[in-house]
């Protein structure tokens, strides 16, 4: 079965920047519909962003202009951009294969604070 590996995370700052990847053992698995979600200590799990097939993105309001969703095909991997983070973006992040696969990854911790 396919996997997903995110990586990316870390400990940053207010205000700071990161860029999340997530890798597939399969290349062709990104040019799917592809998500990331995230899970913060004791939340449920909530949409972030995602692509679909055709490139359109769609974010979720608390990240919308801060946040930026990509893929690189040829290469299998999909990013997700994060800037201005902000400590509410402290979370477990996760890359989402939706549909028959229902595939997600293991999840890159990203911490905010100073």
């Amino acid at each position: 079965q396919a996997q997903l590996t995110e990586s990316g995370g870390g400990v940053v700052q207010p205000g700071g920047s990161l860029i999340l990847s997530c890798v597939t053992s399969e290349t062709a698995l990104i040019k799917n519909f592809m998500a990331w979600y995230r899970q913060a200590p004791g939340k449920e799990r909530e949409y972030v962003a995602s692509i679909s097939t055709i490139g359109a993105t769609n974010y979720a309001a608390s990240v919308q202009d801060r946040f930026t969703i990509s893929r690189d095909g040829d290469k299998g991997i999909l990013y997700l951009q994060m800037n201005k983070l902000k400590s509410e973006d402290t979370a477990a992040y996760f890359c989402h294969l939706p549909g028959l696969q229902n595939l997600w990854g293991q999840g890159t911790q990203v911490t905010v604070s100073s």
